[in-house]
């Protein structure tokens, strides 16, 4: 038991420095090219703190695990809504540009509209259904890029551009993302060992310990950024890992490896994905988003409610 311990340390260190850094650079890319804090969180720093969640569901899909993939994509959207970007909102809320959130919340929405579609009709993830994920996710792409060239620069962002070079920015980004993948496998790993161990359930691990260890990049990116002042960075990265977790993790992990839900949990007779995982991922990324729409902010209660909401959430799974 002493070498996982000593691994899952080594994680977690990886995460913290691989955070401070790839907050740095992603905050020197935004300034240098103008654009928006919001939008770089929701399209760079989303794709560097998502690939443990695309690592760990493929890989599970591929093992003929899809409870896993299938657990992981939404308990990791139920994790960063409700604790992550809860944190977040809890400790410093204020406020942000509803502009700059319109086109991930709506591709978020889509995908959740898709992929909830699919979950009560058919209950199963054919190829076809990653191929229309895997389209989104370009399309999401094609869209923060379109936005990044008409995003307004100001001679402000100009004078901090010239701080630092776009190469060293370019590294930390690069290397902060490698380290957060690397200590977020190494927590995952150990993690799920010590849990199994215990005798949990495979898709109560997915929904509850694997959600939270591969979402551990977004937690760190999430503090990181707070300390250092980029609140909307935070926010940003959040929404945009949330899209990516249901475009890109599930969209590559069933063009891979189709899989069903999991059927193995129940509430009063009834699949517990479909009476409370499901319905839950709506409520809480209803509840971070459409108050930032309508007020242009976000406020302390809601980031209390949230973190409610995930703990009873966390619960119930463990006591089913």
């Amino acid at each position: 038991m002493l070498i996982p311990v000593l691994l899952f340390i080594v994680g977690l260190l990886c995460l913290i420095k691989g955070g401070d850094w790839f907050v740095d650079g992603a905050t020197g890319i935004a300034r240098r090219f103008h654009v928006p804090e919001l939008l770089i969180g929701a399209t760079v720093v989303s794709i560097g703190t998502t690939l443990p969640e695309v690592m760990v569901s493929t890989t599970s899909a591929l093992s003929g695990h899809g409870e896993i993939a299938y657990g992981n994509a939404i308990g990791s959207v139920i994790c960063n809504a409700a604790l992550i970007a809860a944190i977040t909102v809890a400790v410093r809320p204020g406020k942000v540009d509803p502009k700059s959130l319109r086109t991930p919340v709506l591709f978020f929405f889509a995908a959740a509209a898709l992929y909830t579609g699919v979950a009560y009709t058919t209950g199963y993830f054919a190829r076809p259904i990653g191929f229309v994920l895997l389209a989104m996710f370009v399309a999401y792409i094609v869209c923060n890029v379109m936005a990044m060239k008409n995003a307004p620069q100001t001679e402000e962002e100009e004078e901090d551009a010239g701080e630092s070079t776009l190469g060293k920015d370019m590294l930390l980004l690069v290397v902060g993302a490698a380290l957060i993948a690397v200590g977020a496998n190494l927590l995952v790993d150990n993690g799920t060992l010590i849990a199994q161990a215990l005798g949990v359930p495979e898709s109560v691990i997915a929904l509850t310990f694997v959600a939270l260890g591969t979402s551990l990049p977004e937690l760190v990116t999430a503090i990181t950024s707070l300390a250092k002042g980029h609140g909307a960075l935070s926010l940003g990265n959040v929404i945009g890992a949330n899209v990516f977790n249901l475009v890109l993790v599930s969209g590559v992990s069933v063009s891979l490896a189709p899989f069903s839900i999991p059927q193995e949990s129940t509430i009063a007779g009834m699949n517990a994905s479909l009476v409370m995982d499901i319905p839950v991922m709506w409520a809480v990324m209803l509840l971070l988003t459409v108050p930032a729409l309508l007020k242009g902010r976000l406020s302390r209660w809601q980031g209390i409610l949230l973190l409610c909401i995930y703990a009873a959430f966390c619960v119930v799974q463990f006591t089913m």
